[in-house]
């Protein structure tokens, strides 16, 4: 491993831990030239479905727009970073556990709805008017006495 300090090649791990969840080891490293400590983290490369847009077009999947979603609806309610990271690791296990190589983005906005649901009311029904695209008062009044 590089050092990022000196750029030397030689590191040693001076310490190995695995993160509470047991999804990534943590490794505090020594360089042998300028003796600087720094830490990395080893987990492991997963694929992800390839997401299909409602024109056809495909993309790939994108953590941090979907956290970026999340967070949009979540904005000023009182809902924990780790409750949102837990909502992203929920939505992820339900991609990579899908049979095919590919999936519709209204199925990932689907998950964020069931997601947001369980975390933040209010956030669900932001989300939702704008995801459904609400074009009277009367489809928004549904949703709400649906959340009720």
């Amino acid at each position: 491993m590089k050092c990022p300090f000196c750029g030397h090649l030689e590191t040693q791990v001076v310490e190995t831990r695995l993160a509470e969840d047991g999804g990534f080891i943590r490794r505090r490293r020594q360089c042998g030239a300028c003796e600087k400590r720094f830490t990395t983290y080893e987990k492991p490369e997963v694929t992800f479905p390839a997401i299909v847009k409602k024109d056809g077009r495909r993309i790939e999947y994108q953590r941090d727009k979907l956290r970026a979603s999340l967070n949009l609806a979540l904005r000023k309610r009182p809902v924990s970073t780790e409750q949102v990271d837990g909502a992203i690791e929920r939505i992820e296990e339900k991609l990579l556990a899908l049979p095919s190589r590919e999936v519709a983005s209204n199925r990932i906005g689907e998950l964020v709805m069931r997601e947001l649901k369980k975390l933040d009311k209010v956030a669900y029904v932001r989300f939702a008017s704008v995801y459904r695209s609400f074009e009277d008062i009367d489809d928004f009044k549904t949703l709400v006495d649906e959340v009720r």
